[in-house]
């Protein structure tokens, strides 16, 4: 009994891998067509084993007559159903493929992707990943449409901003030049507006400069370990003379010593920023309350100016680049920029890993800069 069930095994086991070897070969030369092909293969090598098995044994058997073609017609006919069953699921994926395939054909230039529905899981899986990656290459093409106009406005207005002052400039030199003015108060006061207009430009240049560093990912950073108190305190020395000239009041507040890690340099750039745009904001006989505060693991610096706050349509356009929410572009007399002071002031904060924004509070806004105090 034992030596034919060894029979048997062996029998069945070495027809089974012939034709798994066979099956293999098959869809190593069928590789690169339909899935449903393949599915085929797979069932197809299943059931030529199991009936190629069935009959050796059967014949080895010598079953005769009836029970014999008894036994081979079950054979058969499970062996016709499973191919049955193999074609119809081979067409069910390969219709699933293909809407998939459709779906993403008629994906329009805008890149809306509408996954279709009743894909087996696997291919719904997919479905979802090619959803997600559509909608970042469609956020990326938000942005860079964005950073497009943004740049296009940037030139247009920097262009602008650069011509006025220049023209004011090439009219006093030709003024001196041609001997039109020649008393000494005259002069004088033309060789300090060139001073001043030359220092402006100096300025836009290095604010340039810098926005293109920090567009550009190459913005370096010092880290070390410094107090916003301290930090605090060189912003409102710093701009102390053009609030004095403004007529408007500094005040700073500081908590206990708040020490983050942080380029100094860098981070007293963007805090100074802000407390300048605060001042030029803030009407005379007003109040710029710079505080730096600690809460939880997040150091806070904050600039309360008294603006009479900001439109809620600007509100999200304040830290573009070039946008100053006003339609005259000439430059005022305190010596204002390009507008490019906050949009510097958020990559210098975004550099650090923190993150800045504004909101509307009682008599004006207030801009804030939060840091982590572990990193």
């Amino acid at each position: 009994m034992i030596p034919e069930i060894l029979l048997i095994v062996a029998v069945t086991a070495g027809l089974g891998l012939l034709v798994a070897l066979a099956g293999l070969g098959a869809m190593r030369l069928l590789r690169e067509r339909s899935i449903g092909v393949m599915l085929a293969v797979v069932v197809v090598v299943t059931v030529v084993a199991t009936v190629g098995g069935v009959v050796a044994i059967t014949l080895k058997m010598i079953i005769e007559g009836t029970p014999r073609d008894i036994v081979l017609s079950v054979v058969v006919v499970g062996g016709l159903v499973g191919l049955g069953v193999a074609t119809v699921l081979s067409r069910r994926v390969v219709t699933a493929s293909r809407k998939l395939v459709d779906a993403v054909h008629a994906v329009s230039p805008s890149g809306e992707f509408t996954p279709p529905r009743g894909l087996p899981a696997e291919l719904g899986t997919i479905a979802g990943s090619l959803d997600q990656a559509y909608r970042r290459l469609r956020l990326g093409h938000e942005r860079e449409r964005a950073l497009e106009s943004a740049r296009r406005e940037l030139v247009a207005w920097v262009s602008h901003d650069l011509r006025t002052p220049l023209a004011g400039m090439r009219a006093m030199a030709e003024a001196l030049e041609d001997g039109v003015v020649s008393d000494e108060e005259t002069v004088r006061r033309y060789h300090r507006q060139i001073r001043l207009e030359v220092d402006r430009l100096s300025g836009m240049v290095d604010d340039l400069f810098e926005l293109s560093r920090i567009h550009a990912g190459t913005l370096r950073l010092s880290r070390s370990r410094i107090g916003l108190g301290d930090l605090v305190a060189d912003a409102l020395a710093g701009v102390e003379q053009l609030a004095r000239a403004k007529g408007v009041r500094l005040t700073g507040e500081a908590d206990q010593v708040v020490p983050v890690q942080a380029d100094a340099a860098e981070l007293s750039r963007a805090l100074r920023n802000l407390v300048v745009n605060a001042i030029r904001h803030t009407p005379g006989d007003g109040t710029v309350v710079v505080r730096a505060s600690a809460e939880d693991d997040i150091a806070c610096l904050s600039v309360a100016d008294c603006c009479g706050g900001i439109p809620a349509d600007d509100l999200p356009r304040v830290f573009d680049v070039a946008f100053r929410g006003e339609t005259a572009r000439t430059p005022s007399a305190d010596g204002a920029g390009a507008g490019l002071g906050l949009a510097i002031a958020r990559g210098i904060v975004e550099a650090h890993e923190g993150s800045i924004g504004v909101v509307n509070a009682d008599a004006g806004c207030r801009f804030e800069i939060r840091l982590s105090l572990s990193a």
